[in-house]
């Protein structure tokens, strides 16, 4: 399924602002708190394990000179640092043109959904970054692993052969996994549609070799969409 606005079409600013979470659905507090859903969001994805991983994994940099050696922790606390500035921008100008709207109070939740996204796009990426992604991928089209591809669909096949890191990442955030429950790190359906950067699966995902989940995490991602209005604009194969 693929995923945008287009020129005829319209998303909802009210929609696309939604602190339902992930798996905990059935729950709904009305109190008033300090943090707001989306502030939750960030705290929880600093005191993660995953998170706290990315010191393991060094950033690309360049070798001559006297260079900080960045690891994927401090490049991904820096880029939530930017991108959260670059939101509070965007959301003082979307106050403003829509300074009537009985939901405009909605966009101060912006940079704080922006700042998680941020902090949490490179967690599912392997070591050596695209490098990594590309290895695995060859592992499987053109290595030993090349033995599991009559026991999988054309579509999990797609997902590996194409290994995705920002994909990992959406499957990071939401999957269940053994013991654990129901929604992965239950996060805000807007933070989750913020993070995935190529609303399509694998089969879409053309030379690029980009795509935003996988098989796995389809309908889940279908669900995320449909709750905060993203709109489809084309059926996949």
């Amino acid at each position: 399924m693929c995923m945008t606005s287009n020129g005829d079409q319209r998303m909802n600013w009210d929609s696309l602002i939604c602190g339902k979470r992930l798996g905990l659905e059935h729950y709904n507090d009305n109190r008033e708190t300090i943090r707001s859903d989306f502030q939750r969001d960030y705290d929880r994805l600093v005191f993660s394990s995953p998170f706290r991983r990315l010191q393991n994994k060094t950033q690309v940099f360049p070798l001559p000179g006297s260079i900080f050696v960045h690891n994927r922790l401090t490049h991904s606390l820096e880029v939530s640092s930017v991108g959260k500035s670059l939101a509070s921008e965007v959301a003082r100008k979307l106050r403003e043109k829509y300074a009537t709207e009985p939901w405009v109070k909605k966009f101060h939740n912006i940079e704080e959904i922006v700042a998680a996204a941020c902090l949490a796009h490179d967690l599912g990426n392997p070591p050596f970054g695209h490098s990594g992604e590309k290895s695995i991928g060859a592992f499987f089209s053109e290595g030993e692993g090349l033995k599991f591809k009559e026991h999988l669909t054309p579509q999990q096949w797609d997902d590996l052969i194409h290994f995705e890191g920002n994909a990992n990442s959406f499957r990071l955030l939401v999957h269940q996994f053994k013991g654990r429950r129901p929604g992965g790190f239950a996060m805000t359906y807007s933070m989750l549609a913020a993070i995935v950067k190529y609303p399509f699966s694998s089969s879409k995902c053309g030379e690029k070799g980009k795509f935003g989940f996988f098989t796995t995490e389809r309908e889940i991602f279908e669900k995320v969409a449909h709750e905060v209005g993203l709109i489809k604009i084309e059926e996949e194969r």
